[in-house]
């Protein structure tokens, strides 16, 4: 088969002739449909320090994906060839306090599918039963490969409740639109979108119209929300842009008692000014990472049957594997929403 692997400590990947993965008894063999990038996948072409610290070379990397079921590993119960099949990319050990506590997602021993185990840009890819989300016949293949990121928005938004409330998202990259749409779907009673990249501030104007879009280079975000929340600010805020401005910012304008999630991850340390932004303010802070297994797929795929909200505007543009590098270069210019190979 093809597939992108990972194979130089350098900058960029090479598309090869690999051998077809073989399964073990708790595997799928999946005939991969639909893959996008991820942040992830630009740190490991790019071959920064966050992708040096993790890979070991040769590796197949992508890890969101969705496809059809072509092999079944003997000790599945389930699962049939032709099942379509979306993939969550954290592999449990399902041993560990973590895992049998409720809380897969943060494994003692956690292992990332296109990190530690070969990915999905691919024509096959390899998928631990135990990461195995079934999607309904004549589900989008690129509906299915975006629902793990839709899943990192919902993770970082519902920590409680947001009906009613007022909502930021700092960010307005493709899993901060997915926010947006996320908190208007659960009722959020107002919603403000901040960025400063012209390309993802059109892209949130143009999928969540609903929402008061601001660039704090240009605005005076503060001065806006304070006016619309009667002073108060806003009660719930997402942070996703893991920069020192979108983390000052997101406690700028959050409203004493309110719940800020941490989503985005800095490059950097980041200083904030404790005593205001979150002592006196009696603020509730989260750390939020990847998807809870499986509540937050649950959740997700509710408000997707009710028709709450539809993702697939964000996905911007598809490439077939063979153009892998122009796809990457796309997403690394920040000029693009969801981008997917299709193999």
């Amino acid at each position: 088969m093809k597939a992108l692997l990972k194979t130089q400590p350098v900058r960029g990947a090479e598309l090869l002739d690999v051998p077809i993965p073989e399964i073990g008894p708790d595997d799928l063999l999946v005939k991969v449909q639909a893959a996008a990038i991820c942040g992830t996948d630009n740190h490991i072409y790019d071959w920064t320090p966050w992708a040096q610290a993790r890979l070991t070379l040769p590796m197949i990397f992508g890890h969101e994906f969705a496809g059809e079921v072509v092999e079944v590993g003997a000790a599945v119960k389930g699962w049939s060839v032709g099942d379509m099949v979306a993939a969550e990319t954290h592999i449990p050990c399902l041993q560990c306090y973590q895992c049998r506590t409720g809380r897969q997602h943060t494994c003692e021993q956690m292992r990332i599918i296109g990190v530690h185990a070969d990915g999905a840009f691919s024509e096959y890819a390899r998928l631990p039963v135990s990461c195995a989300w079934k999607l309904a016949p004549g589900t989008s293949p690129e509906l299915g490969a975006i629902l793990e990121p839709v899943g990192v928005a919902a993770n970082g938004l519902f920590k409680d409740r947001v009906d009613g409330r007022s909502v930021g998202v700092i960010g307005c990259g493709p899993i901060g639109v997915f926010c947006g749409q996320l908190a208007l779907a659960a009722g959020a009673r107002q919603l403000f979108m901040t960025d400063v990249n012209a390309y993802r501030l059109e892209m949130a104007r143009r999928v969540v119209p609903q929402a008061t879009v601001l660039n704090p280079l240009q605005d005076d975000v503060q001065g806006l929300v304070a006016e619309a929340t009667h002073g108060r600010g806003l009660e719930v805020v997402v942070e996703l842009s893991g920069s020192q401005a979108g983390t000052a910012q997101a406690f700028d304008l959050l409203a004493k008692g309110g719940r800020v999630s941490l989503v985005g991850l800095p490059s950097q340390p980041i200083t904030l000014e404790m005593t205001n932004a979150i002592i006196y303010r009696e603020a509730i802070v989260y750390g939020s990472t990847g998807r809870l297994m499986w509540d937050t797929w649950y959740q997700v795929d509710a408000l997707l049957q009710a028709g709450a909200f539809d993702p697939l505007p964000v996905i911007t543009h598809r490439f077939p594997l063979e153009e892998y590098a122009a796809a990457l270069e796309l997403t690394l210019s920040g000029e693009a929403g969801k981008v997917i190979l299709k193999p």
